[in-house]
Formats: C-alpha cells, sequence, structure tokens
C-alpha cells in the first residue's frame, strides 16, 4: 500500500514553524486542508516533542487556521503550544493521542444548520487522549473520548458509546447522546445537559452514578468551559445556555464513576486527617 505522503501538509507547517519552535515566539498559519490531508500535525507535534519532551511550547505558541474538510486523525498526539482551529468539519478520529494541544471546530462561514443537530466531526474523537482542549460546534459520531485520560472537550451532542472505558479528564456534552453511555467508565468526570430527562435510560450505570450538578466546583467548572467553548467557537447554541443558565443548570446531570468517587473520599478524608486542609478539588478539578 502506499503511503501517499505527498498529500501531507505538515511538512509545509513545520516548515513556516521552525522559529516559534526554536525561539517560543507566537506565530499564526493559515491553510486549506482537504480530507486526504491524513494526521495533520502529528509530524509538527514530533519536531515540537523532539525538542521540548512532554512539556512542549507556551500556551498559543503555533496557532494554525485551516478552512476545508479535515481527513482523518486531525490534530493527532497535537503537543502543547499548538492550536488548530478548523472552520468546516472533519472525519474520524479527531484529537487521537491528543497530548496537550487545543483543537477548535465549527462550521464554515454561512451555514444555516443548527450545530448542535448536526454532525461535524466523525467516530472516536479523542481516542486516547492524555491532555489538552477540544471545543467543538456541533455533534460528534460514536464512540466519543474513549479511553481519553486527561482532555477536556465541549461538544454539542454525540452518538453512542460516548466516553467508553474513559479514565480521565473532563467531558462536557451540551445535547443528546447516544446509548451505552460511560460503558466501563472508571475515571473523569462527564456533564451532560439532560433536557428530556432520558439521559438514565441511554446511559451504562454499571460503573457510574449520575448526580444533580450542584457543587460550587463541579458549577464554576461548567460555567467557565462552556464560556470558553462560544468564545472559541461563536456558538450561538452555547450562548443561549449562558444567557438561561440559572434555568439550565438544574437539566446538567453529573456522570461521576462509582470507583473514582471512593477514591477521591479517601484522599480527601486522609488529608484532612493530616493537615485539617482539604486541597483535594483543586487536584481533580
Amino acid at each position: 500500500q502506499e503511503v501517499g505522503f505527498t498529500v501531507s501538509i505538515d511538512d509545509e507547517l513545520i516548515k513556516k514553524s521552525n522559529k516559534a519552535i526554536e525561539s517560543g515566539k507566537q506565530i499564526s498559519l493559515f491553510t486549506q486542508i482537504r480530507n486526504s490531508n491524513r494526521s495533520v500535525g502529528a509530524k509538527l507535534s514530533y519536531e515540537v516533542s523532539k525538542k521540548y519532551a512532554s512539556r512542549g511550547l507556551p500556551p498559543d505558541t503555533i496557532k494554525c487556521k485551516f478552512t476545508g474538510v479535515a481527513g482523518q486523525s486531525f490534530g493527532a498526539f497535537l503537543a502543547p503550544g499548538i492550536v488548530f482551529e478548523l472552520e468546516g468539519d472533519a472525519n474520524d478520529y479527531l484529537g487521537k493521542g491528543l497530548s496537550g494541544g487545543r483543537i477548535i471546530l465549527y462550521p464554515q462561514k454561512g451555514s444555516t444548520y443548527r450545530s448542535q443537530n448536526n454532525i461535524i466531526t466523525g467516530n472516536v474523537n479523542l481516542f486516547g487522549a492524555t491532555a489538552g482542549e477540544v471545543f467543538i460546534d456541533g455533534m460528534a459520531g460514536e464512540r466519543f473520548a474513549v479511553r481519553n485520560s486527561g482532555a477536556i472537550a465541549v461538544v454539542e451532542g454525540i452518538g453512542d458509546h460516548g466516553c467508553e472505558y474513559m479514565t480521565g479528564g473532563r467531558v462536557i456534552i451540551l445535547g443528546r447522546t447516544g446509548v451505552n453511555f460511560a460503558a466501563g467508565m472508571s475515571g473523569g468526570i462527564a456533564y451532560v445537559l439532560d433536557e428530556n430527562q432520558l439521559f438514565d435510560t441511554r446511559c451504562n450505570l454499571e460503573m457510574v452514578d449520575l448526580e444533580p450538578v450542584v457543587d460550587k466546583i463541579d458549577i464554576d467548572f461548567l460555567y467557565k468551559l462552556i464560556k470558553r467553548h462560544v468564545e472559541y467557537t461563536g456558538s450561538k447554541y452555547a450562548g443561549r445556555i449562558l444567557e438561561d443558565w440559572d434555568e439550565m443548570l438544574p437539566r446538567f446531570v453529573k456522570v461521576f464513576p462509582i470507583e473514582y468517587k471512593k477514591a477521591i473520599e479517601r484522599i480527601r478524608t486522609t488529608q484532612s486527617r493530616e493537615s485539617g486542609v482539604m486541597t483535594i478539588t483543586e487536584e481533580v478539578y
């Protein structure tokens, strides 16, 4: 099978980013993207990690704006300090192995469809992600955030098997989910906007509890991330949620893995006994 590296655009991104990688000086790049351009960002992230290891670059050092349709694995293994902004849509495996970068995805300007009711990116987004952020103005396909262990994501709806085998990170879903949500989910936390009060029938409750969002830390985190989602993507739907925040907040459900919750409580108890100061909430959130 021919690999087809001739359609890769990473080499051009690396060439234009060399000075930023060497000096840490911020740059902004603009380019078209096609669905034949796969794993965009992987080679660029390799160059960053080769020089800086897992710490990567300072925030927002390399900002890349794309327009068009991204191929599979857009933003794969994206390193800290790299921001990928895509005006268009993406195929499967967006953010695969995300390692500290940020991905922003929203519809092309002039689009008239409702983002929260339409798929904008394919299946298995954020597979194996370890760190970083993703903001998606639209719905994602099936198996969203499978095996996510540390990334934070905001999306406006997903397909079946969301957060499957998730072990860490935070996922905010501002809309419908498919069935079998949280199957094998042993860590991390998800927040789901359950407007029709049917989420419990679509969630796999074998390993998680469903709770209302009442803790101030949860509320502040949720509001902060949705606000950033609006700022990055321009989502009108998310903007309306913030406008009616007092009414919408009670409709969110917190998906909390049972064993993870027990582990947090044990740590809290230990810290309370040893120092009388409870700091675990800062670490967890």
